[in-house]
């Protein structure tokens, strides 16, 4: 039976976190020995993996400066230090150090795959966990495919790394019927009625802009465009933008509701969601808003015309902007039959992200490399 390693560094409440235990627990274990490995152990997603894949871990928490520290060994060491078997296939499900460690085995009969979650927009952004660029260009290059979560994802990295090995798109796994299942599950404080109900999900970190959400809300309030919005998650910005909430008085209409293992159950009681990401690899948050007929507005960060369509079939994205937000926000705002046409497309879209597609998609590849 071919061994399968997947290696991440941990399985924290992150978007790639939780796909990759999506998709760990939906390949055939009959068919493929599988072992995910987390560098560092605990995190959220880890109660959510199924008791027949094999679990590693090498370090009890996470340690700050781990990512520099690592640096100073040759990915050579890495590897011997972390992967102790061998493997047929081992993964780096994410971009930097896994993908360091990963680069450094050097048994020819292995296949190793590089699977990249973002954008890399530029040469610093795609050198994080390596020395340097060049170190990042000649490592990539030591993997035999690279496998980008949206099209725009590996655009980018073909344009910034130039690699000579095969890059391949594969969509990230999600539990489309586990996801519209837990959703029905009552609220204990139900939200408003008579008003519009926004959501959002994600860390609250400078990244996803929820900042200038913030800003966008306070604009269509007042201009008379009255919603709630409704954030979902936890993050080092978090004390930030609980400040800013404070000081602009928005502390009943936008709504930190922290971080929640069924974020569905929110989402399905909104009328809308909205993506304000400066940057995303595939976003799982708009892709599960569409599984659930959620309408939704994106910024045109990475995946996001993939997901809702290039000419706003499914959907609304906006430039990757303040005003853009803005705008996006206040044409479903204003237009409630706009907002009633969406929610059909939405749920036509989410059928093309089912769990039996994806997962048959990585079946095939991983059958592609044996």
């Amino acid at each position: 039976m071919p061994k399968i390693l997947f290696l991440i560094p941990t399985l924290m409440h992150g978007g790639a976190e939780k796909v990759l235990v999506n998709l760990v627990n939906n390949l055939d274990t009959t068919k493929y020995d599988i072992t995910l490995y987390s560098i560092f152990d605990g995190g959220v997603n880890k109660e959510f993996l199924n008791k027949n894949i094999k679990y590693q871990s090498k370090f009890e928490k996470v340690f700050r400066g781990n990512s520099q520290l690592m640096k100073l060994f040759s990915p050579k060491f890495l590897y011997q230090f972390f992967i102790k078997e061998e493997y047929d296939i081992l993964v780096s499900f994410l971009e930097g150090p896994a993908a360091r460690i990963i680069s450094g085995c050097t048994n020819p009969k292995t296949k190793k795959i590089a699977w990249i979650h973002t954008d890399f927009l530029t040469e610093n952004l795609a050198s994080i966990g390596f020395r340097n660029f060049r170190e990042a260009q000649i490592l990539y290059n030591q993997f035999n495919q690279i496998i980008g979560v949206s099209k725009s994802v590996t655009n980018s990295f073909e344009k910034i790394l130039q690699p000579n090995v095969p890059v391949c798109v594969r969509y990230n796994v999600n539990e489309t019927e586990q996801i519209r299942h837990i959703a029905l599950q009552k609220l204990e404080k139900p939200f408003l009625k008579n008003i519009l109900n926004i959501c959002s999900v994600g860390k609250i970190t400078n990244n996803k802009g929820f900042d200038r959400l913030l800003e966008v809300h306070k604009k269509l309030m007042e201009e008379g465009l009255s919603h709630q919005i409704y954030i979902l998650g936890i993050g080092e910005d978090q004390q930030q933008l609980e400040k800013r909430i404070i000081e602009l008085g928005l502390e009943n209409s936008f709504k930190l509701l922290g971080f929640h293992k069924n974020p569905y159950q929110y989402m399905s009681k909104c009328d809308l969601y909205v993506c304000s990401s400066y940057r995303e690899g595939f976003s799982t948050a708009v892709t599960e808003a569409l599984i659930l007929g959620l309408p939704v507005v994106s910024t045109n960060c990475s995946g996001a015309q993939e997901l809702l369509g290039e000419n706003n079939e499914y959907g609304i994205v906006t430039e990757n902007s303040t005003d853009g937000i803005y705008l996006g926000l206040k044409e479903m705002l204003a237009n409630p039959e706009k907002l009633k046409f969406y929610k059909e497309q939405a749920k036509k879209r989410g059928h093309l992200f089912s769990k039996k597609n994806t997962v048959k998609a990585v079946d095939e590849f991983f059958d592609s490399l044996l």
